[in-house]
């Protein structure tokens, strides 16, 4: 059983980029003609609003890469059925890396001011603009040795996702009688793998996300920027599933399945939830400036927003997505997880546009533009990779197990 991904499906992504770049442009000549921002406030914005969605879109990718290893590592039988949606996403991230590669070297060329560490008079006591608390932490945040820990993080995964892929495609062709040794293979690297993306994975949350608002740091930062990526992981497994089974496709997917995926959404926001509150409660009851300036500046620049997120990201799913019908229900979870998908880009933008842009960001043409045209991008990449592979692996020792998966 095999995906083709042609016709109205590959157009409708390519109508998604072109209209995603359309909002951007005239998005901004709107801004230039209004004279609501100078052009390198516009540049600065447009920068930002690129980073916004191309990071959330790597995570996406990155948290289903991750999700496959822990089926491994586990040895997880349910969800064996999953596994092909799970490949094709995490094929975008060598292209999700590419995105990250380009406004990081835009930054280090002083294109944009994300990165305000990057500016060197920050760390020149003779300048004006020398700031005593970056310098300090200049032995780990200086140029040189960050785009070391860039490039290792990205060459790492996208390695690991070579050789997931590449053992895939061995299995289906292996005789079955090997079945297990491919697997215990898998295993051995899906352990290693999540080793080293537990440690990196909080690493670069601080490079890429926590160092934009350079004074201010959280030591459980990075567990909150990985549950973020996780959900966005989740959501779209399972929104990519719900759209092949509406062509016919992927009927071995039963109601218990869908029932799991969706309590994995759920339970994965209240884990998301559990962590916004671990900063923002304990920092805001402290209240020593230094650290509640991060919150300070969200709530009383991006109030709307900033509560709005909550609302979508943790009150929406406990309350839709509790009961076993809601899970089961794949027109509900379609309509409940593209909210909680745009949701949870709209976290990204409230970690990252107060400190890119200060008081002066917000959610207009500029920001959805882009969020629409990798949305675009996304789908063509991860629909061709579904494409080049039958649906359902063969060989795999637990396949039948997650054929025969119920739950009552």
């Amino acid at each position: 059983m095999e995906y083709i991904f042609e016709g109205k499906a590959k157009r409708n992504t390519f109508i998604l980029m072109g209209l995603g770049l359309l909002l951007l442009i005239v998005g901004a000549v709107f801004s230039m003609m209004g004279h609501h921002e100078g052009e390198s406030h516009l540049g600065q914005r447009i920068w930002t609003s690129i980073y916004i969605s191309g990071f959330f879109f790597f995570g996406v990718s990155l948290a289903a890469l991750f999700f496959l290893a822990v089926q491994f590592a586990a040895e997880a039988g349910w969800a064996v059925v999953f596994k092909r949606i799970m490949e094709g996403i995490a094929a975008y991230l060598p292209i999700g890396a590419v995105t990250l590669i380009i406004v990081f070297a835009a930054g280090s060329m002083h294109l944009h001011h994300i990165f305000h560490w990057m500016d060197p008079e920050l760390y020149d006591p003779a300048s004006e603009h020398y700031d005593q608390i970056i310098a300090h932490k200049q032995p780990y945040l200086n140029q040189i040795f960050w785009w070391i820990r860039t490039i290792a993080y990205l060459g790492v995964y996208i390695m690991f996702l070579r050789v997931f892929r590449k053992r895939s495609l061995d299995e289906d062709a292996m005789s079955t009688d090997n079945e297990k040794a491919i697997f215990i293979k898998n295993q051995t690297l899906a352990a290693i793998f999540l080793v080293i993306f537990g440690y990196t994975s909080t690493t670069f949350s601080w490079d890429w996300i926590m160092s934009i608002d350079t004074h201010w740091y959280s030591t459980i930062f990075g567990w909150y920027i990985f549950s973020g990526m996780w959900i966005g992981g989740m959501v779209m497994i399972t929104l990519l599933t719900i759209y092949l089974k509406s062509k016919g496709l992927m009927d071995f997917v039963n109601d218990s399945h869908m029932h799991d995926m969706g309590k994995w959404v759920f339970g994965v926001s209240f884990l998301w939830t559990y962590l916004f509150f671990c900063q923002f409660l304990l920092y805001w009851y402290s209240n020593i400036p230094e650290e509640i300036t991060y919150f300070k500046a969200r709530i009383d620049d991006y109030t709307w927003i900033f509560w709005g997120t909550m609302a979508v990201n943790f009150i929406l799913p406990m309350l839709l997505l509790m009961s076993k019908d809601a899970k089961r229900n794949a027109s509900f979870m379609m309509f409940v997880g593209c909210i909680i998908f745009f949701g949870h880009w709209l976290d990204v933008f409230m970690i990252v546009s107060p400190g890119a842009m200060g008081p002066d960001g917000t959610v207009g043409l500029i920001e959805i533009g882009p969020f629409l045209a990798f949305l675009g991008m996304f789908l063509f990449i991860v629909l061709g990779a579904i494409a080049k592979r039958p649906l359902l692996v063969r060989n795999h020792p637990y396949l039948q197990e997650s054929l025969n998966h119920h739950i009552n």
